[in-house]
């Protein structure tokens, strides 16, 4: 265990003066290195966010460190991973799905990451957060303007190879850092600071956006009420509400579609 003590990653750009697409290029690749050492070790993070990604030391030059490993997994031979698990807005469309997934969730997430370091607003938002995943789970996003204008295609064509829907199509993070945009010269210079700050500033002081969510209980008390309308909420006390709401509601169409009620515990 180590003490970082720089702070957060947001804190860091909205007091700089002067902030690039470069600069983020090279945050990224900090994320792509320890995160490709992470997945090496069989290790996956499962709630890769800005939030979670805090500088060592006070200095300029200071490296990121990855943060909150609550709930990390181990990527064992034969060992699914299925839980619901995140946070809103940065997990990838397999994980509300509630599909088996892999290390590929991570990837996803530092694409999200990359989106926002370049706009200061997240790809996706809206106040529901069942309309929030359900464009999670279309992947729908845009690269609107004018925030976007001076943005370099480069930048958009890694964000792209990233949040991609099919998690065997989506980057890896090896296959990321070769990218040019990361690896070669394309990221641009040009100063991107006050139009990146003012919207982080507007976007990311909402709770919603940093609470991670784990949703075993809402899948089990979903099989045990054969997916039906209700849930204790008194059980499911670490959920946000409208996870369980969207979980249930995606549960019992499922269960029309396919016929069978899923099996009771």
């Amino acid at each position: 265990m180590q003490l970082v003590s720089g702070g957060e990653l947001f804190d860091r750009i909205v007091e700089k003066g002067f902030y690039t697409e470069k600069d983020a290029s090279t945050l990224i690749r900090q994320v792509l290195d320890a995160v490709y050492y992470l997945h090496r070790m069989g290790i996956v993070h499962r709630d890769l966010k800005p939030e979670n990604l805090l500088y060592y030391s006070q200095d300029e030059e200071s490296k990121i460190m990855i943060s909150d490993f609550g709930l990390s997994k181990m990527e064992g031979k034969g060992d699914v991973m299925s839980t619901a698990c995140g946070t809103p807005g940065y997990v990838a469309p397999e994980v509300l799905a509630q599909k088996p997934y892999s290390k590929a969730v991570d990837c996803w997430s530092i694409g999200v990451i990359a989106y926002i370091l370049l706009c200061g607003y997240p790809p996706f938002y809206d106040e529901n957060d069942s309309k929030l995943f359900e464009q999670i789970l279309k992947a729908e996003y845009e690269f609107d303007s004018p925030y976007w204008d001076d943005i370099s295609d480069s930048a958009k064509d890694f964000i792209r190879n990233l949040m991609e829907k099919d998690p065997n199509k989506r980057y890896t993070c090896e296959q990321a850092a070769r990218h040019p945009w990361i690896a070669g010269d394309t990221a641009l210079n040009k100063n991107i600071h006050e139009s990146v700050s003012a919207q982080i500033r507007k976007n990311f002081a909402k709770s919603k956006w940093r609470q991670a969510f784990n949703a075993t209980a809402v899948v089990r008390h979903m099989r045990k009420l054969h997916l039906g309308s209700s849930l204790d909420s008194s059980n499911v006390w670490h959920l946000p509400r409208s996870v369980v709401s969207f979980l249930l509601r995606r549960g019992s169409q499922e269960s029309e579609l396919s016929g069978d009620p899923g099996p009771p515990l």
